[in-house]
């Protein structure tokens, strides 16, 4: 059987990708690389399949940035 995942991809202060599996909570997982970072998110989705009967799932809707003003500066 073949399943769609959701995946968000993003990039660590330290240089890493992060990967975070949106249908999954709680499923993650990090590499130096991007081919890396798609190998060990299949390995993450499967072991997180395998070790929960019935795994919680949501379903994807949407990406959004949102833009607000802070009194505080990050920079």
């Amino acid at each position: 059987m073949t399943e769609k995942f959701t995946v968000l991809i993003e990039q660590g202060e330290d240089g890493y990708l992060i990967s975070e599996v949106l249908e999954l909570p709680g499923c993650r997982t990090q590499a130096r690389t991007y081919d890396a970072l798609l190998e060990r998110t299949r390995e993450v989705i499967l072991l997180n399949l395998e070790a929960k009967n019935e795994p919680h799932r949501t379903k994807f809707l949407s990406l959004q940035q949102l833009e607000i003003e802070t009194q505080t500066s990050y920079e």
